[in-house]
């Protein structure tokens, strides 16, 4: 028997503490025995797993407690029961417990990278970067992917210059990123040395001159310091060392609309909506941006049409929803709704989109299709009083009176505090029952209306 539960505690031990795959060659071996173990220690030590996967933290510390005693001051075993007992101590927030553990676990085990991630979580649950960034600087030792974590961290207690210094280290060796982009933007914006980041980017380029992101990071600065006719000349210098570069148009777009060259500005939009390589909502601006310069000049408008296919291609819903909202505001509710219903049929989760959608199909006349997409949109959102409230009044103009009851009824339970919707429902149900020949009801329903003042 306990051959057996040596070996069960063998595999916890191995998969807490067994040393990962990256470690230096100097990392001591783990050990293949970690001492007899008694029945009363495996019992309490399952029991403490048990709880703790069903969430049960306190009664997980308190079996963890009897395994501890049961390990009998064995040092490998108490670094076992430690190690759980400081993660169920995290999630009970009860951090300096946790944290006297976990190194009492650290003295046994050695900079273990499962135990130095764990405090590293930790500290930084408690917000305390400060105590959190040693961790980080060894877990980056062991592990290139937490060298953001650390810029991150370096942001956050203001060491901005070595945040910066790991930012253009982790573009260099992984390429371009939107999260170091936008962190490397917040740190220009707070120091408001745009001077110096001007004149340290500018040294760069001048010794690198095919680093892309040096560029666009300049082109940024000079943007912010409202130099846009330097922010152009570095866009089109980068353009000049880089032709095929795809980022340089989310700035060269922007240029040329200003300047009035239409035709490049389309250009440069089309290659930013086919490049893979440009996150999405950075497109979303682009499209933004010629939507609010269309309105403005709309002789332009028909420009937007060889747009469009491209921006189909990317299976975004937000795209759609940019258009739909672009020609609701011109009033043209026919296009609006071409583009809204194809957003519904990429993003049936968008409840925003899908709501805007039933509701301009109702108001086009469109009552069965309004009808189809709430009955499909309620077994995505069951408990969202509006769309039964939707359904009711599609059904209401198909005279599907019977329906419109069924769902305005079901619907009204889910209502929360909302006089308003509380009186479309009660009109609803008037007219419903109205069409039914129910003039009682009706007559109920349509008092019930009446009696909520919305006036306040």
């Amino acid at each position: 028997m306990k051959n057996v539960l040596k070996i069960q505690i063998l595999f916890f031990g191995i998969l807490l503490f067994a040393p990962p795959v990256f470690s230096q060659e100097t990392e001591e071996a783990p050990t293949d025995d970690l001492g007899n173990v008694s029945d009363a220690f495996q019992e309490h030590f399952f029991e403490a797993l048990k709880q703790k996967g069903i969430e049960n933290y306190e009664l997980a510390y308190q079996a963890l407690q009897k395994a501890e005693k049961a390990a009998k001051k064995d040092p490998q075993q108490e670094a076992v029961v430690h190690f759980e007992m400081a993660k169920n101590l995290t999630q009970l927030k009860r951090y300096e417990e946790a944290e006297t553990r976990f190194q009492s676990v650290l003295q046994t085990t050695g900079e273990r990278i499962d135990v130095l991630e764990a405090l590293y979580d930790l500290y930084y649950q408690q917000k305390n970067y400060p105590v959190a960034i040693p961790i980080v600087e060894k877990l980056v030792k062991k592990d290139d992917d937490y060298k953001e974590d650390l810029a991150n961290l370096y942001h956050r207690t203001k060491q901005y210059d070595k945040a910066l210094v790991l930012l253009d280290e982790l573009d260099e060796t992984w390429g371009d990123s939107v999260y170091r982009d936008s962190l490397r933007k917040q740190i220009y914006t707070i120091t408001g040395n745009s001077e110096g980041a001007i004149t340290n980017l500018e040294s760069k380029i001048e010794k690198n001159p095919k680093n892309e992101q040096d560029y666009l990071n300049l082109i940024y600065l000079y943007s912010q310091e409202n130099n846009s006719e330097k922010a152009f000349e570095i866009a089109k210098e980068l353009l000049n060392n880089k032709p095929n570069s795809k980022k340089v148009h989310l700035a060269l777009y922007k240029f040329y609309l200003d300047e009035g060259t239409v035709e490049k500005a389309i250009t440069s939009m089309k290659i930013v909506f086919k490049a893979s390589e440009i996150e999405t909502p950075e497109k979303y601006k682009v499209l933004s941006d010629f939507l609010g310069f269309i309105s403005e000049k709309p002789q332009f408008e028909k420009e937007l049409e060889s747009l469009i296919p491209l921006l189909s291609e990317t299976g975004s819903s937000t795209f759609y929803e940019q258009l739909g909202n672009y020609f609701i505001q011109k009033n043209e509710k026919a296009r609006a709704l071409q583009f809204f219903e194809k957003g519904s049929e990429v993003a049936p989760d968008n409840f925003n989109l899908v709501k805007h959608t039933i509701l301009l199909q109702i108001d086009s006349g469109k009552a069965q299709e309004a009808v189809q997409l709430s009955e499909e949109s309620l077994t995505i959102f069951p408990a969202q009083a509006l769309l039964y409230l939707l359904n009711g009044v599609a059904n209401n103009q198909l005279n599907n009176s019977q329906k419109a009851i069924e769902s305005l009824e079901m619907g009204i339970d889910f209502l929360l505090d909302d006089p308003k919707m509380e009186k479309d429902f009660y009109e609803q149900l008037s007219k419903a029952y109205s069409q039914e020949g129910d003039q009682k009801k009706a007559s109920l329903y349509s008092n019930k209306a009446n009696t909520i003042n919305l006036s306040n």
